[in-house]
């Protein structure tokens, strides 16, 4: 049931992406979709087979850690990114599963502030300020 599902969303994300032109991996939407499914089935109180779920919460979290590797600011370490990033979302999924939202709650938070962190742009350096103009002009009467 699971593989299908994923098989399904995906479709019809490949199908929407061509007919609207969106960026979208249809696969990590099947993976998201189908795990996002079965989880708001279990906490309506469904009986399901749970063992599926955390494989593919894991995956998203992994995936979309991944994914925004390739958008860090420049000068971040992408390493570091991800050492920090996986085990917060690990934490997310765990507390989803289990129902503790503070659990959820703090490691989300946590990941914004990590966010904040690795995707601030850096201030833009003036070239015009005093301090460059009389390096220059120091260089110029130097030799």
């Amino acid at each position: 049931m699971v593989s299908l599902s994923i098989l399904a969303i995906a479709a019809l994300a490949w199908a929407a992406r061509r007919a609207f032109d969106f960026e979208l991996c249809p696969i990590c939407l099947g993976v998201g979709g189908t795990w996002l499914w079965l989880l708001t089935v279990r906490i309506l109180g469904f009986p399901i087979e749970t063992t599926m779920l955390p494989i593919l919460m894991g995956g998203s979290v992994v995936g979309t850690a991944y994914l925004l590797e390739k958008r860090l600011s420049p000068g971040r370490s992408g390493l570091l990114w991800k050492t920090l990033s996986i085990p917060l979302g690990f934490i997310a999924v765990q507390g989803l599963l289990v129902f503790n939202w503070i659990v959820v709650g703090v490691a989300l938070g946590a990941l914004v502030v990590l966010i904040a962190l690795f995707f601030r742009v850096p201030p833009e350096v003036t070239t015009d300020s005093d301090a460059v103009e009389e390096l220059k002009r120091r260089m110029k009467d130097c030799c």
